[in-house]
């Protein structure tokens, strides 16, 4: 582990309870480093809102040591939150046009006046807010609104930054802006405690990464770690053509190695299967469209996603 000199967040053995006999955080421990994209990956209800509301000071821990920025956050709540930025996953705004809302956040963190102007133009920009710059915030659509929120933590500035699902409602391309930003943010020495569902994003962002299920965290490392050790699950995907007829019972019956399968699919006419050992699954697979009259047109393997690792570890 390293010195808390080099973390921006040190969490050891973390447990909140809320008084109902079962702790929502039971006893994690984890660290980011200064600059670092620090994935944090759950179920709902696993554990994930408590530890931002202890990390960003809403709530205190019940026991454990956790430090951001190096300093305690029962003791130094009002200092940490001098140097933070949080995007919650719901909506904050109110009846203010998107340009006048992000000229009142800006002020409250006490920007000046001609470096707000500035950064105003640049983020309402680079977030593609122009045509409702001048919209009330509750007019607009539920991805407009994110962007507002994402945005706007980004006219003052701050060490460390809480991402909690920061692209829901944005188009694929906006998604892909708004994390290249956040990486460009962290190479110039932002820290990053990001939040999805979106596991491809979290595999494209972030440094390192925890999952967390019923409190606990189950495995922690690189994306590349984490699919090497967890990621045994391998996806099969196979078109076919001629005029034999075949089920998924079929198969199953048919198929030597489908036992190992996590999951069998037919649509139309393409097979996808999930599992274990498919090398030996597709030679026998080939086989049986041979021996009924199909031919396998195009073949595709791929390798363990960060979601096949997700469902792996959370399922054990």
């Amino acid at each position: 582990m390293s010195s808390d000199d080099d973390n921006t967040i040190s969490v050891d053995n973390l447990v909140k309870s809320y008084g109902s006999g079962k702790n929502a955080v039971d006893g994690i421990s984890f660290h980011v480093k200064r600059g670092d994209i620090y994935g944090f990956l759950g179920k709902n209800g696993a554990g994930k809102t408590t530890t931002i509301r202890v990390l960003t000071t809403l709530v205190p821990p019940t026991s454990g040591t956790v430090n951001v920025l190096g300093m305690d956050v029962v003791h130094r709540a009002t200092q940490i939150r001098k140097h933070i930025g949080v995007v919650a996953q719901h909506e904050s705004y109110d009846f203010a046009t998107i340009e006048r809302n992000m000229k009142i956040y800006g002020m409250l963190w006490q920007v000046p006046s001609e470096v707000l102007s500035a950064r105003i133009e640049e983020l309402i920009e680079l977030f593609d807010l122009e045509r409702v710059r001048k919209h009330r915030a509750f007019e607009v659509s539920g991805g407009e609104k994110k962007k507002l929120q994402v945005a706007r933590e980004f006219l003052h500035e701050m060490d460390l930054l809480f991402l909690d699902e920061p692209t829901v409602g944005m188009d694929p391309i906006m998604r892909r802006r708004v994390l290249d930003y956040v990486k460009k943010k962290s190479r110039e020495g932002l820290s990053v405690f990001f939040t999805t569902h979106i596991l491809e994003e979290a595999d494209y962002i972030c440094d390192r990464i925890s999952i967390i299920d019923q409190g606990k965290i189950l495995a922690e490392g690189t994306t590349q770690f984490l699919k090497d050790n967890f990621g045994q699950l391998k996806t099969l995907e196979v078109e076919v053509s001629g005029t034999g007829p075949f089920t998924e019972k079929e198969l199953r019956e048919n198929i030597m190695g489908l036992e190992n399968s996590r999951d069998l699919s037919v649509r139309e006419n393409k097979i996808t299967i999930v599992g274990k050992n498919m090398d030996r699954t597709l030679e026998n697979l080939i086989l049986y469209l041979n021996r009924i009259g199909l031919r396998a047109e195009r073949i595709n393997l791929r390798e363990s996603s960060l979601d096949d690792v997700f469902l792996e570890v959370v399922s054990k």
